[in-house]
């Protein structure tokens, strides 16, 4: 999409470094150079303020990751392509069935009900839940890490759903000050809501993070 809007050699495109290393990576291949501007906490997709305050006279586009089953703020992101005569390119998520995103919900909202200790995700407009992404509050990584450490021993299947920005990688390592961005790859863990879990498997994911909740500080 890039190359055919003509986007190359010399130009800038403003990308989240919160995700896939793939969306910056293609902003090379085209010839261009990506900028990485911050996101909204609660979305992790990428804030239009912060995409403005990036922009220079080089920038040709922005590229906007919908994420976690959330969707970035296109109409924001639009007027500022419009102020500053910039292409805004959207990357989906694979979208589940209907009814499978139903049941996601479903469970999403029984651990809604039943989490303690841990910040659940912002369910607003129109959240599908391709992954249910919680914040472990504390001092940083090493208390999400060892939340999910003692999660997987008792069986529970979560994940780290950013290991590393994309601005601290080797190849794209670049000196700029993303505090949520940072703050979302120390704290964000995400819990299984399969479509396939059971009532008795949602309330053992439920005890075995509210168990740990102690240990933490309060999430508010």
């Amino acid at each position: 999409m890039l190359r055919a809007a003509g986007v190359g050699l010399g130009d800038e495109v403003v990308v989240p470094a919160f995700g896939n290393v793939e969306v910056a990576e293609a902003v090379t291949m085209a010839g261009a150079l990506p900028v990485f501007a911050d996101i909204d906490p609660a979305t992790y997709c990428l804030d239009a303020t912060s995409v403005e305050a990036v922009v220079t006279s080089r920038t040709a586009a922005v590229v906007a990751v919908h994420r976690f089953g959330r969707l970035a703020d296109i109409a924001r992101l639009h007027a500022v392509g419009q102020r500053h005569g910039l292409l805004v390119l959207e990357q989906g998520e694979s979208e589940a069935p209907y009814d499978e995103i139903a049941q996601r919900r479903e469970r999403a909202a029984c651990l809604d009900a039943k989490l303690r200790g841990v910040r659940t995700p912002d369910d607003g407009d129109g959240h599908t839940y391709q992954q249910y992404v919680v914040r472990i509050p504390g001092n940083g990584r090493p208390d999400r890490d060892a939340f999910a450490r003692a999660l997987r021993a008792k069986g529970i299947a979560c994940r780290v759903p950013v290991k590393t920005p994309v601005h601290r990688l080797p190849e794209f390592r670049r000196c700029v000050s993303l505090p949520e961005t940072e703050r979302a790859s120390d704290e964000t863990l995400a819990l299984p809501v399969d479509a396939s879990l059971t009532k008795r498997d949602m309330q053992r994911i439920a005890s075995a993070c509210n168990a740990l909740g102690g240990l933490l500080q309060p999430a508010f």
